[in-house]
């Protein structure tokens, strides 16, 4: 018996011959640059209405399930945060009133929790604001949480970004945030028409308010029941 075949069997046959391209592909998986988180984030970073179109419609296994992606991102946020201490999308609210600083502190507290809240405001607003549009409330819920996803990222990003040079940039962040999601949105509804971004400023904009609107309820409601107990 000889101790190999003569010639090459089948899967000898098939094997790829190692080379730069196949190493550079066996990286790109390794990294998850063709599926997972970095994928994910690549993609809704350079084409976030298209990318979401094809999760809703196509193919679900390739991007990180929405709901994951913001409570991920959320977290690597929260993370960052207590490392590095910056104060980049963490600016309290005096408003002079104890209940109100309470409920700010505990939203912060709760990052992630008040991101996917946050996702329903600007999904509703986002429904009535396109309310001819072919996608339902769900469909739209799941564009919002991308894009807060994104939005956490870069408020992150510009966090670590204050932590080395010192730079607060808040106003400039948010700026930038804001440009983002009204980007990502419009260029999910209808990208070549101008009202669609107008109407995904809007959107994201009053969402954010209603959001924040809560928050100052909640505070003002632990002033009113906290001073009679």
């Amino acid at each position: 018996m000889k101790d190999q075949p003569e010639g090459k069997t089948q899967t000898e046959r098939n094997l790829e011959r190692i080379d730069g391209k196949y190493i550079l592909r066996e990286l790109t998986r390794v990294l998850n640059f063709d599926k997972g988180i970095l994928y994910t984030i690549k993609e809704l970073f350079l084409r976030p209405g298209n990318t979401v179109r094809i999760f809703l419609q196509h193919d679900r296994d390739r991007l990180v399930k929405p709901v994951i992606f913001v409570i991920f991102s959320s977290l690597v946020f929260v993370i960052a945060h207590q490392v590095l201490g910056f104060k980049t999308g963490t600016q309290t609210q005096d408003l002079g009133s104890p209940g109100i600083t309470k409920a700010f502190e505990w939203a912060g507290e709760h990052f992630g929790i008040v991101n996917i809240l946050m996702g329903f405001f600007i999904g509703f607003w986002a429904k009535l604001f396109f309310r001819k549009s072919e996608f339902n409330i769900y469909e739209i819920f799941i564009l919002m949480f991308f894009t807060i996803g994104m939005g956490n990222l870069i408020f992150t990003f510009s966090g670590i970004v204050e932590s080395i040079t010192g730079f607060e940039s808040y106003g400039t962040t948010f700026l930038i945030v804001l440009l983002y999601s009204t980007w990502a949105i419009g260029d999910f509804f209808n990208k070549r028409k101008v009202g669609s971004y107008l109407k995904s400023c809007f959107a994201y904009f009053f969402g954010t308010l209603t959001g924040s609107l809560v928050i100052v309820l909640v505070g003002v409601l632990l002033d009113v029941f906290g001073g009679k107990g």
